[in-house]
């Protein structure tokens, strides 16, 4: 499955980027493909910081082309990921704590489930 990360970003140091590539790199070892918005800035051929709502754009389209949303805990107080969700929810696309995605990947690999 691919799978997008939603969380936080404005208002972090570095833009939370370390929180997203170690959410990515957990998503990776279970066994997801990440669609992560840190690697928005790829499509940045300005070299310059872009707007709010450059990145916004940029990442709605991105959450189309995901088959699910793994979120991190507090991802409800940024207002990137409420508006992610609100694209997600009602196209169906299932939204899941990190934590619980990377447990169900490991029972699923373990024939648990």
């Amino acid at each position: 499955m691919t799978i997008y990360t939603a969380g936080p970003m404005s208002g972090y140091p570095d833009f939370n980027y370390p929180a997203f590539r170690a959410a990515e790199q957990q998503l990776r070892v279970a066994g997801y493909a990440v669609l992560c918005p840190v690697d928005s800035e790829e499509h940045n051929d300005t070299g310059q910081p872009q707007t709010w709502g450059w990145y916004m754009r940029h990442l709605l389209r991105i959450i189309l082309d995901a088959g699910g949303i793994a979120v991190p805990p507090g991802w409800e107080s940024s207002r990137e990921a409420q508006l992610e969700m609100r694209v997600a929810t009602p196209l169906g696309l299932p939204v899941h704590p990190l934590e619980e995605c990377t447990a169900l990947a490991a029972a699923v690999s373990h024939g648990t489930v």
